[in-house]
């Protein structure tokens, strides 16, 4: 995968891990649920941290956490939380842990009202990515007006740790919006499979 005639976003140079984040899944549009809420749980379990601590210990959460199985999660009881909280293996921060099962049932209370959650956080672009230009990981925005937008009515609904920042993180990783750099080859990879 370092193959040194491929140019791709900088920030994914540091790592195997990265660069399999990066070429795989960074951008790519997701409209799968279970994936959305893996993403929107994993950025708020970022908060603070660097994303490679995520990727390193991702298989630890999908273990932890039922597979990011949201009915399950939504159901977890003080016991389920303890068990968490003595567990090694992920981010051991109780208000975040409990900010998940929180949002587990918010997220299945979206999905009542929309179908999907999906559904729901897609409407926000009109249903298709938006597609950036930029030439440099510094004019990459941590948040937009958009993901203003987004983070003030999830919290409105009731979800915990989806500050601006967080969700349009969120964006870049669900493909909401295209922020490979227009050099890297995942920019126009990604539009080509729309």
């Amino acid at each position: 995968m370092k193959n040194k005639n491929i140019v791709r976003c900088s920030w994914s140079l540091v790592d195997m891990i990265d660069i399999i984040y990066h070429d795989k899944e960074w951008g790519v549009p997701v409209k799968n649920d279970k994936k959305q809420f893996e993403f929107l749980i994993l950025e708020g379990m970022q908060a603070g941290l660097s994303w490679r601590t995520i990727l390193n210990k991702r298989e630890n959460f999908r273990n932890a956490f039922d597979h990011f199985d949201y009915n399950k999660i939504a159901a977890y009881k003080k016991t389920k939380m303890n068990s968490l909280m003595n567990n090694a293996g992920i981010i051991r921060n109780k208000q975040k842990i409990e900010a998940t099962i929180n949002n587990a049932k918010s997220f299945i209370e979206i999905r009542k009202e929309f179908g999907t959650f999906s559904k729901y956080i897609w409407e926000f672009v009109g249903g298709k990515p938006i597609v950036n230009k930029f030439k440099s990981l510094s004019e990459i925005p941590a948040k937009t007006e958009l993901s203003d937008i987004i983070s003030d009515d999830l919290k409105k609904r009731g979800f915990k740790f989806v500050g601006s920042t967080i969700i349009y993180a969120h964006m870049q990783a669900c493909g909401m919006v295209n922020d490979h750099l227009i050099s890297c080859f995942r920019h126009n990879e990604i539009i080509d499979n729309y």
